[in-house]
């Protein structure tokens, strides 16, 4: 289920149309001919927003499975936190942590899965048990990520992120943060193509809320059609300090409705997947929305149409 009825989404443009790709996720179609929906998974003790919670593999199963329940066209699963100042993984704890629940997911639904990680040894133990999608924070920079990627041969996500969790909020600096980010995304992706992976399978996301002030934030979701530029767009402000900052809500829970409007702005900005926490409520704003855009720009009025004024008597 997408965003509106198909019929809808057919008459609507999301600035999807010179891609209008349907990737092939490991077996699991996802078609990005309207914004699509990923509910997020941590399986992580310390996660921003919802650590612990999900950190068995049944409850994350029946979270995933709830997820969908709700709209979300893809299950994106995480092992490592890359929350600011969190500390690092080793590769076999990450793998324990997300493959029971890719593996039960991927009996128990047919939506595509998402691998949220940097290292090559999860990339691959994770598309093994299920998962058709490599989304990296840190853009197959990693010693073999590159090469890993392009092996399994599943579509990848390259993300921006400024340093690593630990320091990347210390005081991020940029000269021109659209360009500085819309230059390292153009690089990466010239760097997955000249590695074998095909253009088609590669996705771009800005990096929100890694490295990035609340201002560097906003930038690049008012400008995020610049990124369509290179590569269809994922974008994630999903409950992250830039809603609590603007909103006020101090408690992430409490960040539903501004992260549902952050991805709203994003859809409309030409993003082609918004990946979130609450997936109902982004569901039917983004539902509201394409039933108001598939009607089109206002008919012209007529030459010689007398314009009512409130002066008029």
């Amino acid at each position: 289920m997408g965003v509106g009825t198909r019929s809808i989404a057919s008459r609507v443009d999301y600035t999807l149309a010179m891609f209008f790709l349907t990737l092939d996720c490991n077996g699991r179609a996802l078609a990005l001919d309207q914004a699509r929906i990923a509910g997020i998974i941590n399986v992580t003790p310390d996660s921003f927003s919802d650590g612990g919670r999900l950190a068995d593999a049944d409850a994350a199963i029946a979270h995933g499975l709830k997820l969908v329940g709700e709209g979300a066209n893809l299950l994106d699963i995480g092992g490592e936190s890359t929350r600011p100042g969190a500390e690092p993984v080793d590769a076999a704890a990450e793998i324990a942590r997300v493959v029971p629940v890719i593996e039960g997911l991927a009996k128990a639904t047919r939506v595509p899965i998402s691998i949220d990680t940097s290292k090559p040894d999860v990339m691959r133990a994770a598309v093994a048990a299920g998962a058709g999608i490599v989304n990296d924070v840190r853009a197959l920079r990693e010693d073999g990520a590159l090469d890993a990627a392009a092996a399994l041969g599943v579509p990848v996500i390259l993300a921006h992120m400024l340093g690593d969790p630990r320091t990347m909020q210390d005081d991020p600096y940029y000269d021109d943060v659209v360009g500085d980010v819309h230059r390292f995304l153009t690089d990466r992706l010239f760097a997955c193509q000249m590695a074998g992976i095909d253009k088609k399978n590669i996705l771009v996301d800005p990096g929100f809320g890694f490295g990035k002030t609340l201002e560097h934030n906003l930038l690049l979701l008012r400008d995020l059609k610049r990124f369509t530029e290179i590569a269809p767009v994922v974008a994630g402000l999903s409950r992250k300090a830039t809603i609590g900052k603007l909103t006020g809500r101090e408690a992430h829970a409490d960040r539903a409705a501004g992260s549902a409007a952050a991805a709203l702005i994003a859809v409309q900005n030409g993003a082609a997947i918004v990946r979130v926490h609450d997936v109902a409520i982004t569901r039917d704003a983004l539902a509201v929305w394409a039933g108001v855009a598939a009607l089109g720009a206002p008919p012209k009025r007529k030459d010689g149409a007398k314009r009512v004024s409130w002066d008029d008597d």
